[in-house]
């Protein structure tokens, strides 16, 4: 597992900690659902989760990446300079400048 995936694994598992009536939900899903998916059990769940953590971070006004260096940096600057550091590759790949994007995405450069 690359270090990104279990960044976002230590993520899910802080998001889902913290929400004890989700873990609940997701523990008592129907296996009926499951199966018209064509998927097991702890794919569907799994699936499930990943909506639930995708929800939170829409809600809290970031992608999920965000949410997820959020739930693991060890401090506020650290999350901030990982954010911009993935920012600046985002750009890159879009073939932006850096305060055209900063510009697009409201980001304080």
């Amino acid at each position: 597992m690359a270090p990104t995936d279990q960044r976002h694994e230590h993520a899910l598992k802080v998001f889902l900690d913290a929400r004890p009536e989700l873990r609940e939900s997701l523990d008592h899903l129907n296996p009926l659902l499951a199966q018209a998916k064509g998927e097991t059990q702890a794919q569907y769940r799994e699936e499930r989760l990943h909506e639930a953590f995708e929800a939170e971070a829409e809600q809290q006004g970031l992608f999920a990446w965000e949410l997820t260096l959020l739930l693991t940096a060890a401090t506020p600057e650290e999350y901030q300079a990982q954010r911009l550091e993935v920012h600046r590759e985002v750009a890159e790949m879009a073939h932006m400048g850096w305060l055209e994007y900063c510009d697009l995405y409201g980001i304080e450069p």
